[in-house]
């Protein structure tokens, strides 16, 4: 083996052991019930995540502040959180029915309370991959925040530099800055940052919302304003867990809620004891591929379904989508808005009530009656989540002293991923998933075939996908690695094996299910981790996602119509 193989082998070795020992910690740390992340409690975490230099946090080894990463990071937290002394992880613990109004990060849907000035609380409902994913994040938001902190005080007293006190009075100005006021600040910003002043002016307008146009400023106001207050008043940050979180974790409480409010409503309905199709996807591809034909006929007679696909996706078009959503509530689909904690929604559709004739991509075969498809439709599950809301999903409903085993046909996710050789958009077919960090692997026989979806113009892979702890700790080195093993790892995701375990429990070994139950599994790209510029932090797939979506999502329905 060549020297430079062997340094590439022990840097991703020594990455494999950060992640360890961040999730041995993390887990340490919860069983602790608080800690300071800036502390002695919270070393491990932050020298582990500079060990690692996730590609997802660009720069945090470096000494200048990481634009991307903290956008990236700040989309996934609460509105405010960097004002907080102090973060509380709860249970769902019934601030919902309090004065306290809920605070959901656009990117991630969780509830967040603002207790009070210093005080921010965070609901986890969706199990450890949620309490993992945020320790990360903040663990990274204070690393750089203390990255501000040491470039703005210039001596033991305190004192601080010219630019922090610019940046201090524009932000804790109540007045919208003019464009010459907001250049100056951004001037001194980017002295602060170790940044130009094209980076941080770039980077102002995707911070800034409707009502905080100054957001940017005032997020490296506070960060580096709690640095401070910790550096030199030791009033360090703490994360703290609940008693109520630390007892319920585990226990599939919500997902145990989630499972029995669809098998009630199969009931309610006369479903239960029909031919179920289960598919793990978003909320809208099934619903416009089967109900745009019919709902937008007359659109449709003048465009591709591709094109109407990508105007549906396009949010501005809110009249059309609505016209769809309707179309499919008259015509057998129900819809289950989450009222479990789970965050995932449901819709259920009654194939019997569709009229598939509208639709070129597939022929709706005659059944005998009571034998009509019904297929459940639900909303991305979280990391570990997938375990808890499959496993309960499949169990059969207890309706009084009565046992009822569902007949589930078919299994199928469609899901975002890292692609580790194409591009955004490319599509991928596993074979199995590898659960990082064990020897867990779950081969499984995939209805899914390369050649069902190539020749679109778009590149499909076939092999073996990592499912990661978390997408936001994988680096360059690991994911090398894993590209170039013999695993022949084609991606990375969060909730294959997850699914998988709980589908092969199910059906091999507590007989819930029927064992010749089918499975689809396919992904789109929705980043590259191994190419500069394509990481999840670079932004979204835009339309580039439409067509891999609904070219997944027409296969699925193919194969549930034509089986």
């Amino acid at each position: 083996m060549s020297i430079t193989n062997t340094d590439d082998r022990t840097r991703a070795q020594e990455s494999s052991s950060a992640i360890e020992r961040m999730y041995i910690t993390m887990r340490h740390l919860f069983n602790r019930g608080f800690y300071k992340p800036m502390g002695v409690s919270g070393e491990t975490l932050r020298e582990s995540l500079l060990i690692l230099r996730p590609e997802i946090y660009g720069a945090v080894a470096e000494q200048k502040v990481e634009l991307d990463g903290l956008l990236y990071v700040i989309d996934r937290l609460p509105e405010g959180i960097e004002e907080c002394r102090y973060i509380n992880l709860t249970s769902d613990e019934g601030y919902k029915n309090s004065h306290f109004k809920p605070i959901i990060p656009p990117k991630r849907r969780r509830n967040c309370y603002r207790i009070d000035e210093e005080q921010m609380n965070i609901e986890i409902t969706r199990g450890r991959s949620e309490i993992y994913d945020i320790l990360t994040h903040l663990t990274f938001l204070f690393i750089e925040s203390h990255k501000i902190m040491r470039r703005v005080i210039i001596n033991e007293e305190g004192s601080t530099t010219r630019d922090w006190k610019k940046l201090e009075k524009m932000v804790l100005s109540e007045e919208e800055p003019t464009q010459a006021e907001r250049e100056i600040a951004l001037t001194h910003t980017a002295n602060i940052l170790g940044r130009t002043f094209q980076e941080v002016s770039t980077i102002y307008g995707k911070f800034a919302t409707v009502k905080n146009n100054k957001r940017f400023l005032k997020i490296i106001y506070w960060l580096g304003k709690r640095a401070i207050e910790e550096r030199l008043e030791s009033d360090k940050r703490i994360v703290s867990f609940t008693p109520v979180l630390r007892e319920r974790l585990g226990h599939h409480i919500h997902g145990e809620v989630w499972a029995n409010n669809i098998k009630k409503t199969l009931v309610e309905n006369g479903l239960i004891n029909r031919p179920l199709h289960i598919i793990s996807a978003n909320m809208h591809s099934v619903m416009n591929t089967l109900f745009a034909p019919v709902a937008l006929e007359k659109e449709m007679k003048k465009k591709t379904n591709l094109e109407i696909y990508e105007i549906l996706s396009d949010s501005s078009n809110g009249k059309l989508r609505t016209r769809v959503e309707k179309t499919a509530l008259a015509n057998g689909m129900l819809f289950l808005p989450d009222q479990s904690g789970t965050n995932i929604d449901i819709q259920i559709f009654d194939t019997s009530k569709l009229e598939i004739s509208l639709n070129n991509f597939c022929h709706k075969k005659d059944y005998d009656k009571g034998k009509e498809p019904v297929i459940i439709v639900m909303d991305y599950a979280f990391g570990e989540q997938a375990y808890e809301t499959m496993e309960e999903l499949l169990k059969p409903y207890e309706k009084g002293r009565e046992t009822i085993y569902l007949d589930v046909s078919s299994i199928s996710m469609m899901g975002k991923a890292g692609v580790l050789e194409g591009d955004k958009g490319d599509i991928m077919i596993p074979k199995a998933h590898l659960f990082e960090g064990t020897a867990d692997n779950y081969p499984f026989d995939n209805e899914l075939k390369k050649e069902d979806l190539e020749g679109n113009d778009i590149s499909v892979f076939e092999g073996a996908m990592i499912t990661v702890l978390g997408t936001s700790l994988q680096n360059r080195d690991i994911l090398k690695f894993f590209y170039e093993s013999s695993w022949n790892v084609i991606g990375l995701e969060m909730e294959g094996a997850h699914y998988q375990k709980a589908i092969q429990a199910a059906a091999k070994l507590r007989g819930n299910i029927s064992d010749k139950v089918k499975v689809r599994y396919a992904y789109y790209a929705s980043d590259n981790p191994l190419k500069t510029g394509s990481t999840l932090a670079s932004g979204g797939l835009g339309t580039s996602g439409v067509k891999p979506t609904y070219l997944i999502t027409e296969k699925i329905l193919e194969q549930i119509f034509n089986s």
